[in-house]
């Protein structure tokens, strides 16, 4: 008859040999997996979003694992992507993009979704209230769509005898038509004529910039895409050539040659994000935490495109940028 100190070395060793390797537990899915659902293709934003998970002690691969589902300039492949990410059983999506975050929202109603968008929480229904979410979604807002005025008005400025301004925009992007409702009433205040040019991929650029010239657009106000921004070079080099000022939200469009830019620094936003994930894997529920909006924005000018347009900015505007690119 075996001792009782003896059946409990037995029961330990069977015990030991039961248990899977830490790889093979990882493997099973006993590290937590964020879904990434986003139009547009890997890029630098992205990255900024992997190190505020590592700032917060989330490493892909050893502690978390990030499951990738990009859409490109394909919006209509969203609600695939995100009901794939679904039947994975991800713990969180991550959603930066609005057309991303409306295709997660629709596609679970139980899974929290991490959204980083332009467009407002709240009137484009992902959110109850801002302060209160109230449901599966919450995040951070660039508040980008909101600032349409703000450019417009710093684009008045900018430009004696400012009479209209084209609007380049992807149609089918629904930030398209917020950012729009919010323009029209800015732009009437300020005196200004709106026209939309729309693009539904690269091959319309050469189009949409004939259209606003042929139109005597004295400016141009570009609208946040996916497909947009994977083009930012190409439109600065044709707003020189068809010599239309543009504005952009992102910094990134003014270093690729774009004359100005206003909004917030979106690498910030996105690292933000990695906040709500690590406070809903550590068992925050989204329902409760406040969608957050940014309280600094930049203002970024290129003198070099402002001179190959033959435009002098005003000393008022330079002395309030917060970059000049000379």
């Amino acid at each position: 008859m075996r001792s009782p100190t003896a059946t409990r070395c037995i029961l330990l060793a069977l015990a030991l040999l039961a248990a899977p390797p830490a790889s093979a537990a990882q493997q099973a899915g006993r590290i937590p997996r964020v879904g990434i659902l986003r139009t547009g293709a890997p890029d630098l934003f992205i990255e900024a979003f992997r190190r505020g998970l590592g700032e917060l002690g989330w490493v892909e691969g050893q502690n978390i694992a990030l499951e990738y589902r990009f859409a490109g300039e394909r919006l209509g492949q969203l609600p695939d992507l995100a009901a794939d990410l679904v039947r994975l059983k991800v713990q969180i999506i991550f959603a930066p993009t609005f057309p991303a975050a409306l295709a997660a929202r629709n596609a679970t109603q139980s899974i929290p979704v991490v959204a980083a968008g332009h467009a407002d929480f709240v009137e484009a229904g992902l959110v109850s209230t801002l302060a209160r979410p109230g449901g599966n979604v919450t995040g951070v807002t660039t508040s980008g769509v909101a600032l349409s005025a703000k450019r417009l008005e710093l684009l008045k400025e900018s430009i004696p005898g400012l009479v209209r301004v084209a609007i380049l925009r992807h149609p089918a992007n629904p930030v398209a038509a917020f950012a729009w409702k919010t323009a029209e009433p800015a732009a009437a205040s300020l005196g200004l004529r709106l026209q939309p040019v729309d693009v539904r991929s690269p091959d319309d650029f050469d189009a949409a910039f004939d259209a606003a010239s042929t139109d005597r657009a004295g400016a141009l106000l570009v609208l946040p895409d996916p497909m947009i921004l994977t083009s930012l070079k190409r439109i600065a080099d044709l707003a020189i050539k068809y010599n239309l000022p543009a504005m952009f939200e992102q910094s990134e469009f003014v270093d690729t040659g774009g004359l100005m830019s206003y909004g917030a620094n979106s690498p910030a936003i996105y690292r933000r994000a990695a906040f709500y994930v690590d406070k809903i894997l550590k068992g925050a529920k989204a329902a409760d935490l406040p969608v957050e909006q940014p309280t600094e924005f930049e203002f970024v000018i290129n003198l070099k495109t402002a001179k190959a347009l033959g435009l002098t900015i005003p000393p008022s505007l330079l002395l309030r940028a917060d970059h000049v690119i000379e």
